[in-house]
């Protein structure tokens, strides 16, 4: 395990060894607030895009399941006859230029793992940008009328008109402290400043605010090698495996595993961690189980009898009629720029 994992799984479970580092989660909290605080007052400009914006993101670090539900936000609104765009920072890659537009062949080095799966899955325009504003412009500028932000829940220097955070169901917000004495990226009472919590997967730790239930179904199995795509059962490949997930809760996806009745050597990677010929060598020689975020990085090096788990994001249609009603609130109230 590593020293991230180590820490991780320590903030998740409130181990006594982080209290030491107390002090450091109250200033970091302060800080947050006082920045937060700024933007609020005009002291920090913001830039107003002239469409609307959804910010999915977390006051968590370590994974929630936020790609999934951008993925099922912007094909949801496609079919409600919105042209969306998404916009990221593009963690884990590194281009030479900015903005980046992602499409499904782009280099996950220079895009990061999450952009380029998104491109993959959605066939929505995807714009990489350290600098969101700027990269919303690119997207409106190709014709997008609504942008949904992966991650950027603290990135206020973008105007944003739906906030919507996920939480672990499993996790929750860990020992409840901010970093680096636990998970915390802000105060649990931003819970009640954003739109709607979305909670991915069973909750079995109390929140300080009701949310709205989503799960991750398994949809199908697709051979990274040629992109053939196969139903759940019959499995496709001989038990046991050999299972790597390169995520921010790698637990998740083995626990997801597991329920298939996939059994085998499961592997924890760190999250956007890169893959090269060590990633694969396992002490016994099997069938390779991964998840499409780790697939995005490892077409050229994942053995021939390689395996991706695809998964969607299941929202109740109570969720649909309410995001129906505060799209079309927005719409009637206008654009301008800011």
């Amino acid at each position: 395990m590593s020293l991230e994992q180590r820490w991780l799984k320590a903030a998740y479970h409130g181990s006594k060894w982080l209290t030491p580092l107390y002090p450091l989660g109250f200033l970091y909290r302060y800080l947050m607030a006082r920045r937060s605080s700024h933007y609020h007052a005009g002291k920090k400009p913001v830039t107003k895009a002239t469409v609307p914006v959804i910010v999915v993101g977390n006051i968590t670090i370590g994974g929630t399941g936020k790609s999934p539900l951008v993925a099922w936000l912007v094909k949801w609104l496609k079919k409600e006859g919105w042209s969306p765009g998404i916009i990221t920072r593009g963690y884990g890659g590194k281009a030479s230029h900015y903005p980046l537009k992602v499409t499904a062949t782009t280099d996950p080095a220079q895009s990061g793992d999450e952009p380029l799966m998104l491109a993959q899955q959605t066939g929505c325009p995807v714009v990489a940008d350290p600098r969101r504003a700027r990269g919303v412009q690119t997207l409106i500028d190709v014709g997008c009328d609504i942008i949904v932000s992966d991650d950027g829940l603290q990135h206020l220097a973008l105007g944003r008109d739906i906030e919507l955070v996920v939480v672990d169901g499993a996790r929750g917000l860990g020992n409840g402290r901010c970093l680096p004495a636990g998970p915390l990226r802000e105060s649990p009472s931003r819970l009640a400043q954003v739109d709607a919590v979305i909670i991915n997967g069973e909750q079995r730790r109390p929140l300080p605010i009701e949310g709205i239930a989503m799960q991750l179904a398994p949809l199908s199995w697709r051979r990274i090698q040629d992109g053939q795509r196969v139903s759940l059962t019959p499995l496709p490949f001989t038990l046991p495996v050999n299972a790597v997930a390169g995520i921010g809760h790698p637990e998740r996806f083995f626990n997801t595993l597991r329920s298939l009745g996939v059994d085998g050597e499961m592997r924890p990677l760190a999250d956007h961690q890169r893959f090269d010929d060590q990633t694969f060598r396992f002490s016994h020689q099997r069938p390779v189980v991964m998840t499409a975020k780790d697939a995005v990085k490892c077409q050229a090096l994942a053995p021939p009898d390689s395996w991706v788990l695809e998964v969607e994001a299941v929202l109740p249609p109570e969720f649909e009629h309410w995001l129906a009603a505060k799209l079309s609130a927005l719409s009637e109230k206008g654009y301008t720029d800011g």
